[in-house]
């Protein structure tokens, strides 16, 4: 069986050459879901996997824009609408310089069993730019975004694909896509999530991918027999996310020692809490994209050039981006006493690391762990289908069910004599979800 996984994945990096991301983040799910595969023929008749790693549609273009000197660019813009058997294609928009094809497959490969594990009726997709927003004045991201959303709004809509924010698109961001939708198509839909509140958008969205972070951990303690009052995580990055989980491990008792940046990370003793989480906020709307200010605003430690896995904790969240946690750090914070590890960033860690730490620790993936956005995206659709704006305590009682739901199907497809390996729980049971649709619909 090994040796028909070797030819699978060989295949695909002779079709795919040079996506890295992409190989990485199918492997990692097809090792998981291929004893299961082999052992129902029905999937196999009709090649559901040789299906499910290729993108539906991959759509790229060119995003010419002027700058405030008048001066044109162009970057390259990309719409992965990678499977829609549960429902629209679903899944952010990225603007950074590291965006390339492979990124966008490997994200909207992941978003699709993701998608899956909310339980709501949506289907994958990712797209993005390699535009950097850093250092742009807000007229120069609004011509870009125009610019970029007068191509891709031949491609998406409230029934077909729903885009949301992502790295690099936040609020402002989205009310100039949504602005230039709006004005292209004259209509007033639901076609993007992350709106702001008073023209369609969802309570808790900004805070939703770390609240669901933290629920989905706070399940993994449950079966551990702990809680998280009284323990101490180590966070990575200092977005909404980050911000989104801060928050909500404080509220329920926990301590937040570190956060960090591309200039090294910060490690607090005394916690991060009250106005020092109000602040991170302040810290990323300045666009400056580093965390040394904060030391110097409440005299914490800044150790320059590192992440934070070196950091003696209890508990790790990473909430930056992929590939930030190596085996190396994998073994720092084993070494260091953490006992949990759930990746709240997509794909966060490489496979040594997540090889390395399911061997020994309780480790989730993202896909599991960070469902919680999309889970409220799908929310506000939801919302903007029956023109209602539910109450804060809704939404957040809604993603509570949800990220229950979510370590309900892990536990399910991933328990093993006593143990649950996350991994193959959420894998599997995205995995069955999805094929289970396609083989439904036919061969399409």
């Amino acid at each position: 069986m090994k040796a028909d996984l070797n030819d699978f994945m060989e295949n695909l990096e002779a079709r795919t050459p040079g996506e890295n991301e992409f190989h990485q983040a199918v492997e990692e799910v097809i090792e998981s879901v291929w004893d299961f595969y082999k052992k129902n023929p029905r999937y196999q008749k009709i090649k559901i996997l040789e299906r499910i790693v290729e993108p539906e549609r991959v759509i790229m273009f060119r995003v010419p824009w002027v700058d405030d000197k008048g001066e044109v660019h162009v970057n390259r813009g990309y719409r992965v609408e990678f499977n829609s058997a549960l429902g629209p294609y679903k899944g952010g928009l990225r603007f950074h310089p590291s965006v390339t094809l492979s990124i966008l497959k490997f994200l909207g490969f992941e978003q699709t069993f993701k998608n899956s594990l909310t339980t709501l009726p949506m289907g994958g997709g990712k797209g993005g730019s390699d535009f950097s927003p850093k250092g742009k004045s807000d007229n120069e991201i609004m011509q870009f975004c125009q610019s970029f959303m007068s191509e891709l709004f031949r491609h998406i809509g409230p029934n077909t694909d729903v885009p949301a924010g992502d790295i690099g698109v936040g609020g402002r961001e989205i009310g100039y896509l949504f602005g230039q939708y709006k004005r292209l198509k004259n209509e007033f839909t639901g076609v993007l999530t992350g709106k702001g509140l008073g023209w369609g958008g969802s309570l808790i969205r900004p805070e939703a991918t770390g609240f669901g972070a933290v629920y989905f951990t706070q399940h993994m303690l449950k079966r551990m027999g702990k809680d998280i009052e009284g323990h101490t995580f180590a966070i990575s990055g200092f977005g909404n996310v980050a911000w989104g989980a801060i928050s909500k491990i404080n509220e329920l008792g926990g301590k937040v020692v570190t956060i960090s940046g591309p200039d090294g990370y910060i490690y607090d003793a005394e916690g991060i809490s009250g106005d020092k989480v109000d602040y991170l906020l302040e810290l990323r709307a300045t666009n400056n994209d580093i965390v040394q200010p904060y030391a110097e605003e409440f005299g914490a430690a800044f150790i320059p050039g590192h992440r934070p896995w070196e950091a003696t904790v209890d508990i790790a969240m990473p909430c930056a981006t992929e590939n930030e946690v190596g085996l190396d750090d994998a073994k720092n914070l084993v070494k260091n006493g953490c006992f949990l590890f759930a990746e709240t960033s997509n794909m966060g860690c490489t496979a040594e690391a997540v090889e390395y730490l399911g061997n020994l620790i309780d480790f989730a993936p993202g896909k599991a762990v960070n469902a919680g956005g999309v889970a409220v995206s799908g929310l506000e659709m939801s919302q903007n289908n029956m023109r209602i704006n539910w109450p804060h305590d809704e939404v957040d009682e809604r993603l509570k069910h949800i990220m229950d739901a979510i370590h309900h199907t892990c536990v399910s497809y991933g328990t093993n004599g006593g143990k649950v390996d996350y991994v193959k729980g959420a894998n599997i049971g995205g995995f069955v979800k999805v094929a289970d649709a396609m083989l439904a619909q036919g061969i399409v």
